[in-house]
Order: structure tokens, then sequence, then C-alpha cells
């Protein structure tokens, strides 16, 4: 592995930065957008039969909004009657989707750092490309016949290409798993809010 390193030269180092990030932004995504913490199955019917009475205890809310996301999203409407009963219906679901906004801000966490490597690492391999180009043409000039300065600059073109889409192509993959798995959750959150808040209004009215 250090062999092929040396042969690519200086130019690859930023693209084996960009994969350790890659790598690691990758792995935070699949533990932080797991589904027990961002929408529990049955969160929604616990919350709406814990409520069903009236306005659970401080603690329980309490312990909903640490639940989970959607338990955030709901136990904010909770809060919101608790301390003012007569809200309006318009007011209450600003409230909702206020939260509803906070949470999917930190859904989305991380994923513009990955879709930029994405982006960024066949430039940086096109980079390390041309940097091998002029060391191929830096080799021949003045008349010279070098065969070890041009394998070195071919090595440098072909390694710098390669590991660039070799980074880049993952990263496009898990961007577009992770982006299409937060739209799903998003959804979930915003019909769950919807479905939470006339819950909310009948509770009021009884």
């Amino acid at each position: 592995m250090f062999s092929i390193i040396q042969a690519a030269g200086w130019p690859i180092w930023p693209l084996i930065a960009c994969s350790i990030l890659a790598l690691a932004l990758i792995v935070e995504r699949f533990v932080a957008l797991k589904a027990d913490k961002v929408a529990p199955a049955n969160l929604l019917q616990e919350a709406m039969s814990v409520s069903a009475n009236g306005v659970p205890s401080a603690e329980v809310v309490n312990q909903l909004g640490q639940n989970s996301s959607l338990g955030e999203v709901l136990a904010s409407g909770l809060r919101t009657i608790t301390l003012e009963p007569r809200i309006s219906e318009a007011d209450l679901r600003a409230t909702l989707e206020s939260t509803g906004r906070r949470e999917a801000q930190k859904l989305e966490k991380y994923l513009t750092a990955l879709a930029t490597i994405a982006s960024a690492a066949p430039l940086l391999g096109l980079l390390g490309t041309v940097i091998g180009m002029i060391e191929i043409f830096g080799s021949q000039s003045g008349g010279g016949n070098n065969p070890s300065m041009l394998a070195h600059g071919i090595s440098i073109a072909l390694y710098n290409t390669a590991f660039g889409l070799m980074v880049a192509i993952p990263a496009l993959i898990f961007w577009r798993y992770f982006r299409s798995r937060v739209d799903g959750y998003l959804l979930t959150l915003e019909l769950s809010a919807e479905q939470f808040l006339r819950h909310l209004n009948k509770l009021r009215r009884s």
C-alpha cells in the first residue's frame, strides 16, 4: 500500500484525507439515522395514549422529548399547550413546524460535507492526473529521454485518477442513500405532527 502511495506522489494525500473523512461521516450518519433514534414505530400512538385524558406530567413529556427526533416534535406540542392552554391552532402548528425544522437540520447534518467530497474527489484525481502529465512532458523536454521519470509521471496520473474515483463513487452512493433516508424521515415527522396536532386540538376541546 505504501508503495502505491509513493508511486502516486504527493497529490494523493488530499484524496487520502477525503477518504478518511468520508468514512467517518458515513459511519456517523449510519449511527445517527437509525430508526429508533429518529422515528420509532409506535411512538406516536404511545404519545397519544399517555395524553388521551390530559397533558401528562413534565417528567413524562421530557422523557418523550429525549426519546428521538419525533419525540421532540411531539413533546414541543405538549409543552406549548401546558404553558399556553388557549394558544391558537395556527400558533400551535407553527410551534410544531419550527421544532420539526430544527430536527430536520440535525438529520441533514454532514450530508453537505459528504456531497462535497463526492464532487471534489474526482477533481482532486484530475489534479493528480495533470501533475503527472506535467512530469511526463517535463521528462521529455530538452530532447532527453528519462524512462524512470516517464514511468513516475504515468503512475502519478493513473493512480490519482483511479483513487479519485474510488473515493467519489462510494461517497456519492452513500450521500444519495442518506438523502433518501432523511427525506423519508421528514415525511414521517410531518405526517405524525399533523396527526398529533389534531389530537391536541381534541384534547383542548374536551
